[in-house]
């Protein structure tokens, strides 16, 4: 059985892939989400008794935490979903979304390679880290946002 770590498993596109993962597929899901204001716990009720799910209410920037959560389920996959979205908030709160999209990513990315280097090289070779997010966290992906269009000299 394949076991899947999930960061931001409580929003919108967290949960349903959850929900997804334990009730359609044959997957050990654990979900890690500090559970902020688009964390909904009340979403995941479907599979919250189901063995083949965990739930951790956890900073993704506390690395000794997320560590040993990592170390404890030895995941096969960690999908990152946590992150600051919603433009608005970003002007309120600049520093939320420096620590969850910056700090916390690189947090986990660390946290993810320190647990990789115990692998062995078969599951080093299957081992996958998948970073999901949307345009809000990235900004646009048309012609006017990460493309930038460099003239010829």
């Amino acid at each position: 059985m394949r076991r899947v770590l999930i960061t931001g498993g409580s929003g919108f596109i967290g949960s349903s892939l959850c929900r997804h993962l334990v009730l359609n597929k044959e997957y050990d899901v654990c979900n890690i989400d500090k559970l902020t204001y688009a964390g909904i716990r009340e979403s995941l009720k479907s599979i919250n008794d189901n063995p083949k799910y965990q739930f951790f209410n956890e900073d993704i920037c506390n690395a000794k935490h997320v560590n040993e959560i990592i170390r404890t389920f030895k995941p096969d996959i960690i999908m990152h979903l946590a992150a600051e979205s919603h433009v608005d908030r970003s002007i309120d709160g600049s520093s939320d979304f420096i620590n969850t999209n910056i700090f916390g990513t690189y947090t986990l990315l660390e946290c993810a390679k320190k647990y990789w280097e115990t692998l062995k090289n078969y599951e080093k070779d299957n081992f996958r880290f998948h970073h999901v997010s949307t345009d809000e966290v990235y900004g646009s992906l048309g012609e006017e946002g990460l493309f930038v269009d460099v003239p010829d000299e």
